[in-house]
């Protein structure tokens, strides 16, 4: 009989380091979109439940573990924990722990390495810890968001993966290459 083995979206590729940037498939525990009812407040109802404000548009809340990302018009992505079931009254939960590939972004030049892919200004006086953007990644549509000084949290959809990587890899290696 076969034996199936789950894998990661990158199939447990191991951190990589080019010049002075890492990339490093990580996993965020579940994922879980919550889409707010139509007129139901639900941000003293969330924090209550994680301990976490609900993010403000294009911002991120929480820390490693547990963390809530605008991921849109009225959704967000929590990220880590399984949400809390009084949520259930106030939003569609969805599961979507498989759906995403999940990498970060580290080191001094990062924002040179985004530069290549992202069509936004990802500095840190204009990007700043804490916010994100749903954009483009190359040609993939993905999130972005700031999670430490130099540190880039990048999801993009479980399909895209090895795209990812390839794209990542080529940009790391050209912002290595000019220094």
């Amino acid at each position: 009989m076969v034996e199936l083995v789950a894998e990661t979206p990158l199939g447990g590729t191991r951190e990589r380091t080019i010049g002075t940037v890492t990339l490093a498939e990580v996993d965020l525990g579940t994922l879980t979109s919550i889409a707010p009812y139509n007129g139901k407040a639900i941000a003293d109802v969330f924090k209550d439940a994680h301990g976490m404000a609900w993010p403000a548009a294009g911002r991120g809340t929480g820390k490693a573990g547990a963390r809530a990302i605008w991921f849109g018009r009225e959704m967000v992505l929590l990220a880590g924990p399984e949400p809390d079931a009084a949520l259930n009254a106030y939003a569609a939960l969805t599961v979507q722990s498989d759906a995403w590939a999940c990498v970060t972004l580290t080191g001094a030049g990062v924002e040179d390495v985004l530069a290549r892919l992202v069509p936004l200004d990802v500095s840190p006086e204009t990007f700043k810890r804490g916010h994100t953007a749903r954009t483009m990644i190359q040609h993939m549509n993905g999130s972005v968001t700031r999670i430490g000084a130099d540190t880039f949290l990048l999801l993009v959809f479980r399909s895209m993966a090895g795209t990812l990587l390839h794209d990542l890899e080529r940009a790391m290696e050209s912002v290595a290459a000019r220094r």
